[in-house]
């Protein structure tokens, strides 16, 4: 690596500029929406850009530590477009794509981004059924232009002048936006989706130049902020989107159907599976057109110009908990819960997280049950609150916690006054359990070797023994001196015979002021232990 950053965009730089570009359109997604008047004033364009990147990136990080370059950009870029958001969010699934078509095959250095970037945006704006110039397409023109512009060294290209450069050229042209575009001068605003593509391509430098700001700059509206303008009567009133199964040969009558049914037609994709968005005023027809081509999926309509916003329609109060035990599910399911199971040691995709969402009904509470399905549930519940969904996600960080807050909620009560109950339950109840090591390792009470019994609370190893039994005595016992009155015992796949009797025993002759229940779990860990 030479002085001034990276010489090549190796994998480990692509894995860090996914999670990077996903943590930053996060932290200024409100941002980016407060500046969306154009093509409809709907103000979710940040939203759309920023999980529409989390879906890239989501993937990217299940990959196994030596997944080469080109596994990494072909998985980012099919993530993205499966979880392409909104206009722009299409539009970019396709710059990502054309990145990946250029820079996969390689460890891309300065002359290969500038080819990249060029591929980039002309694949972008060929989606397009008619580009507007002012928007995320002039922006990307201007950062591929300003790449190219950079001047080479002696052996070329160097890579973090043409990042440095290309995101340099697209804040110029972002600024510009605002007199290109007669909505924008209005509004004083700049494009969101050109806003969040400078997001993008800062976190691309920042990755290979190895200079990060502190913080990804999203110009403010100038001036009081603006009534937004209502649409025309004409207006098209849907935003159609769907996956489609298609031949490549199929999609070009598609296109000329869906042109004439609407605008702010894009079509992204490539290879038989296609992304397509449309606003019109038949999004039956537009549907249509997509069953005349292959087979459309994930179909969804939302209504653009509703008084504050989409509109779902209405089907009572839900729970949602995650899980990856039949015993657990059996328990949510049977407390009322809909359940989303996931693989042991892995988090469910955020689509399916979606899907359940909007299925349990027009207000939602999610149990997340794990710390690490806590961040894919919240970027669930933004995708999903676009359809209208009340959603609050409860930050349950184990199974015990989400059967405790499931025990209190109250379908009857306000919403909000719901969710608080649920979450002063799980807030309420101290969690521990154990697990077997499956290796030598260093915690804060010792080192363990491989086939030891650990006793966690609250995710923190308290206790190492050699007997399932033993070490489950040991951790009640540290947990219950901090108070509770009901003890939760949850023994799992591995659990000895008789393991919640012998605790339920131990428990009356030590501490008979608790109650003891338990329930069968199938959980992988051989206990779990919760304490109200």
């Amino acid at each position: 690596m030479g002085e001034g950053g990276r010489d090549v965009l190796d994998a480990a730089a692509v894995r860090r500029w996914c999670g990077l570009a996903a943590e930053a359109l996060g932290r200024t997604r409100v941002e980016i929406d407060a500046l969306n008047v154009f093509p409809v004033p709907d103000g979710d364009t940040g939203t759309n850009l920023h999980l529409t990147v989390l879906a890239a990136a989501e993937p990217v990080r299940e990959l196994p530590p030596d997944a080469d370059t080109g596994r990494i950009w072909r998985t980012l870029a099919q993530g993205a477009l499966l979880g392409a958001r909104g206009n722009s969010g299409v539009i970019l699934s396709q710059v990502l794509r054309g990145l990946a078509e250029i820079l996969g095959p390689v460890e891309a250095s300065g002359d290969v981004l500038r080819e990249a970037l060029g591929h980039a945006s002309a694949l972008a704006r060929a989606a397009v059924e008619h580009p507007v110039e002012g928007t995320i397409l002039s922006v990307l023109d201007a950062a591929s232009a300003a790449a190219g512009a950079s001047g080479p060294g002696s052996d070329g290209f160097a890579l973090p002048e043409v990042a440095r450069a290309a995101a340099e050229g697209a804040r110029r042209a972002l600024r510009a936006t605002t007199g290109q575009l007669d909505v924008l001068a209005r509004n004083g605003v700049v494009d969101a989706g050109a806003a969040g593509l400078c997001v993008v391509l800062d976190t691309l430098a920042a990755v290979i130049t190895e200079e990060f700001p502190e913080r990804y700059e999203v110009p403010a509206p100038e001036g009081p902020p603006r009534v937004p303008e209502e649409a025309p009567a004409t207006a098209p009133g849907y935003e159609v989107m769907y996956l489609l199964d298609a031949p490549d040969g199929a999609v070009p009558t598609l296109r000329e159907t869906l042109d004439g049914l609407g605008d702010s037609l894009v079509v992204v994709g490539g290879d038989g599976l296609w992304n397509v968005h449309v606003h019109t005023g038949d999004a039956g027809a537009a549907i249509e057109a997509g069953l005349t081509a292959g087979r459309p999926y994930r179909i969804r309509v939302t209504y653009l110009h509703a008084a504050g916003g989409p509109q779902a329609p209405c089907t009572g109060r839900g729970v949602v908990a995650v899980t990856a035990a039949d015993g657990l599910a059996a328990l949510f399911e049977g407390a009322g819960a809909r359940v989303v199971r996931r693989e042991p040691g892995r988090v469910p995709p955020i689509a399916v997280l979606v899907e359940a969402m909007l299925a349990a009904g027009d207000e939602v509470a999610v149990l997340p049950n794990e710390p690490e399905v806590l961040a894919p549930a919240e970027a669930a519940a933004e995708r999903a609150r676009d359809s209208g969904v009340r959603i609050a996600v409860v930050p349950t960080r184990a199974s015990v916690q989400g059967l405790a807050a499931l025990a209190v909620h109250d379908p009857l009560r306000r919403f909000d006054e719901d969710v608080i109950a649920m979450t002063r339950a799980a807030g309420a109840t101290r969690f521990g359990h154990l697990q077997i090591a499956e290796g030598e390792g260093f915690t804060s009470v010792g080192i363990c070797r491989e086939g030891d019994v650990l006793g966690l609370i609250e995710g923190d190893v308290a206790v190492i023994g050699a007997d399932v039994a033993e070490v489950a005595r040991l951790v009640l016992d540290r947990m219950l001196p901090g108070g509770g009155e009901l003890v939760t015992l949850i023994p799992g796949a591995g659990a000895p015979e008789g393991l919640a009797g012998l605790l339920e025993r131990h428990l009356r002759a030590t501490r008979p002021d608790v109650e003891p229940v338990s329930y069968e779990g199938g959980q992988r860990h051989p206990l779990l232990i919760g304490i109200e």
